[in-house]
C-alpha cells in the first residue's frame, strides 16, 4: 500500500510551532497538494513525510509501516526538487539511470528501463545530451524520470514548476499529471500557486499558520471555502462584512453594505451572527432596466474604473466609501463609462456566508 497517514504530527523549531498536532491522511494513487503562502507549513509537511526532518510528537505511515523513524534513503519515496538537481557532468540518460545503479537495479535491464522513462516524458532521442543542453520543462520532465526510475511508493514534488515561465509551466502541469495519472503513483505536490493546484490535484489542503484550513476538491474549495483565509486565498471574492437579522422561506438575510442579502440557509449560521459574505467576481450581473430583479440580491454602486485581462474585463464598482466591489466581465459585454452608475445582481445561492 502506498497510502500516507499524518496522526497528530507536530514539529517544533524552538519556541516557533511549525505544525500543530496535523492529522491527514493521503490516499493510495492520487494526487494531493499542499496549498498555502510562506510560512504555512507545506514544504515542512513534505520534508516530514521524506525523512528529512523529523518530528516532535506524532506518527508518520506508509501504508501499514511506521516509518516515523525511519531514515530518508529506506522509505523508498521519489523527490523532485524545484532546482531540478540533475547532475550536470551527467547526461540525461545517466541521470535517469543514477537511481537504479544506486539501487541495486539489474544492470542487464537498466537501458530498457531508461528507454522506457525517456518514452514516458516524451524525450526518446535526447537521451545523450547534457542537462545544460536542454530546455528548462525538459530537464523538469528528466528530474520526474529520475524520481520514479525505481518505482518509488509515494512521490513527492517540491514546488517543481515555479522556475519556469508562465506558458512554459502550464504545459509542465498537464505533463505532470499524465506522468502521474500513467504510472498510479501516490504523488504529494507542494505549491503556493492557486491555479497550478486547481488544475492538477484530485485534493487541495489549504494551509495556514502550521494547520489545514479545508481539504477538498477544487470545485469545493472554491465553491465553498470553509474559512475568510480559503475564500481569499483561492481565486478573487468580494467579501462583506455583515450580520445576520433574520431568515426568509429557505434563505438567511443577512444586513450588509446597507443591504439586505440573502443567501442559502445554512445549518450554521444564527440569528444576530457576525458573519461575512462573499460573492466570486464572474457571479454578479450587470442588471439593466429591463432585467428582473425577483429573487435577485442587488446592489447599487458607482463604476470605479476597470482592467483590462484579454478575455476578461475586470470592472471595479465602489458601493459607499469603505466597500469597493469587483464585477467580472466578457470585454464584449456592454458596461457603462467609468463615472456611471451600476447596478449588481446575483443569486442568494451564489453567496457565501462565512462564520469563521
Amino acid at each position: 500500500m502506498s497510502r500516507v497517514l499524518l496522526s497528530e504530527v507536530t514539529k517544533k523549531y524552538g519556541d516557533v510551532t511549525a505544525l500543530h498536532a496535523l492529522d491527514l491522511e493521503i490516499r493510495e494513487g492520487e494526487f494531493l497538494t499542499l496549498l498555502g503562502p510562506s510560512g504555512c507549513g507545506k514544504t515542512t509537511t513534505l520534508r516530514l513525510i521524506a525523512g528529512f526532518i523529523q518530528p516532535t510528537a506524532g506518527t508518520i505511515f506508509l501504508g501499514d509501516d511506521d516509518i516515523t523513524a525511519v531514515a530518508p534513503q529506506h522509505r523508498k519515496i521519489g523527490m523532485v526538487f524545484q532546482d531540478y538537481a540533475l547532475f550536470p557532468h551527467m547526461t540525461v540518460r545517466e541521470n535517469i539511470a543514477f537511481g537504479l545503479q544506486e539501487r541495486r537495479y539489474e544492470k542487464h535491464r537498466i537501458p530498457e528501463r531508461v528507454d522506457e522513462l525517456l518514452e514516458l516524458i516524451r524525450l526518446p532521442d535526447m537521451g545523450d545530451r547534457y542537462p545544460a543542453e536542454v530546455s528548462g520543462g525538459q530537464q523538469q520532465r528528466i528530474a520526474v524520470a529520475r524520481a520514479v526510475a525505481f518505482p518509488p511508493r509515494v512521490l513527492l514534488m517540491d514546488e517543481p514548476l515555479g522556475a519556469l515561465d508562465l506558458k512554459l509551466r502550464e504545459a509542465m502541469q498537464i505533463e505532470v499529471r499524465r506522468i502521474q495519472r500513467e504510472l498510479s503513483i501516490t504523488t504529494v505536490y507542494v505549491t503556493h500557486d492557486q491555479t497550478e493546484a486547481m488544475n492538477m490535484s484530485d485534493r487541495i489542503v489549504v494551509m495556514n499558520d502550521g494547520v489545514i484550513e479545508q481539504l477538498g476538491t477544487a470545485e469545493e474549495i472554491y465553491g465553498r471555502p470553509a474559512s475568510r483565509f480559503v475564500a481569499g486565498f483561492v481565486g478573487q471574492i468580494n467579501l462583506l462584512s455583515g450580520r445576520v437579522v433574520g431568515e426568509e422561506g429557505d434563505s438567511v438575510v443577512v444586513d450588509a453594505a446597507g443591504a439586505r442579502i440573502r443567501a442559502s440557509k445554512q445549518d450554521a449560521v444564527r440569528r444576530d451572527a457576525e458573519v461575512s459574505i462573499g460573492i466570486r467576481p464572474e457571479l454578479f450581473r450587470a442588471m439593466t432596466d429591463g432585467d428582473t430583479l425577483s429573487g435577485m440580491n442587488v446592489l447599487d454602486g458607482r463604476i470605479a474604473g476597470r482592467t483590462f485581462a484579454g478575455n476578461l474585463l475586470h470592472v471595479f464598482v465602489d458601493i459607499d466609501d469603505d466597500t469597493r466591489l469587483v464585477l467580472e466581465a466578457r470585454p464584449q459585454d456592454y458596461i457603462a463609462e467609468d463615472g456611471s452608475p451600476i447596478r449588481l445582481g446575483w443569486r442568494p445561492d451564489d453567496t457565501i456566508v462565512l462564520t469563521r
